[in-house]
């Protein structure tokens, strides 16, 4: 029976079979009203294939961005456990600094460099999908007034045709259907890009909206991983005064501790300053280790403040909406 292993990366399969069923959704909904779609779409075929045309490449982006996160599981899921079988693209930086690296234990401010890298270029890689989503809207409103301004002139024109002053209202009435005609397709060519339009960034959105989840959940995994082999005590910070005053007694010990050593250590005079040597060494590694462990300390009380703070925040906001639905 296989262990449950907390810090395996997830595969964004479930978020790729999701658009899929969508997409097939839409399309069963799309072959019932084939007829009517047609008839919307010969009014204006320039502008609705147009965007049929950016929907189709906003679809393909979607899927690529969920795609592309497939190597990266795989290559982390192989790299922990000790067989690499693919090239990551996303993640070559970490594998660059885990290759620099003597080992796996991370310092906290190289974990979250890596972090805001890969959180930068996944942001990076929705913002042309998201810009296509607008696209997709504002094509629909630019068929709207494209059709708008159509048929106003197209009003204006039949107006101005009619010569009520012939007394034939039979004549009359047929120019005015006549002259109608040109109006109606205007409204038709703008209702039908709205149509496309509005259409095409639902079925977008949902994509996008798949997309990002998975791109959220791995980014979240790799999160938890990242902390699990994360060296804490190295975010503890040392003024450099103390830190460069420590190591030049270290060093001046170091060097007295080897003079006496090539003096001869069968003299006692030179045991005994050996032996205080080494009790000067123990007290300041003592002192060294009582000074780390406050900050730690120090570093956990910050930490349950902060949290104690935000709490207090979120109550206070959940009070605030409550007044405000009162």
């Amino acid at each position: 029976m296989l262990s449950y292993d907390p810090h395996k990366l997830s595969s964004p399969q479930v978020f790729l079979l999701t658009m899929v069923i969508f997409l097939a959704i839409v399309g069963f909904i799309a072959i019932i009203l084939t007829r009517q779609i047609q008839a919307a779409f010969v009014t204006n075929p320039g502008l609705n294939g147009l965007i049929l045309g950016v929907l189709i490449v906003g679809i393909l982006l979607a899927f690529a961005q969920v795609g592309r996160l497939f190597r990266e599981v795989r290559w982390v899921n192989s790299f922990r456990a000790g067989s690499e079988t693919t090239e990551p693209v996303l993640l070559a930086p970490m594998k660059a600094m885990l290759g620099r690296s003597a080992s796996m234990a991370f310092s906290t401010s190289s974990m979250r460099t890596m972090l805001d890298s890969i959180a930068t270029r996944l942001d990076e890689s929705r913002d042309t999908s998201r810009y296509l989503v607008g696209l997709l809207i504002f094509l629909g409103l630019l068929g709207t007034f494209w059709g708008l301004l159509h048929t106003i002139g197209s009003i204006s024109d039949t107006i101005q045709s009619l010569d009520p002053g012939t007394g034939d209202s039979a004549s009359v009435l047929e120019a005015l259907k006549q002259g109608l005609a040109a109006p109606l397709s205007g409204m038709g060519t703008a209702f039908s890009s709205s149509l496309f339009g509005l259409s095409g960034s639902l079925v977008l959105g949902f994509l996008d909206l798949q997309s990002g989840r998975a791109q959220n959940r791995f980014y979240t995994e790799l999160e938890n991983w990242l902390s699990s082999v994360t060296d804490l005590s190295s975010d503890i910070a040392v003024p450099e005064g103390l830190k460069a005053e420590t190591s030049d007694e270290i060093r001046a010990l170091s060097e007295r501790l080897r003079s006496m050593q090539e003096t001869g250590a069968s003299n006692p005079r030179v045991a005994t300053a050996m032996a205080n040597l080494a009790d000067g060494i123990s007290g300041l590694v003592k002192n060294m280790r009582s000074e780390q462990q406050i900050m730690r300390d120090w570093v956990e009380a910050q930490s349950d403040e902060q949290r104690a703070m935000r709490e207090t925040l979120d109550k206070i906001a959940d009070a605030l909406k409550k007044q405000g639905v009162n």
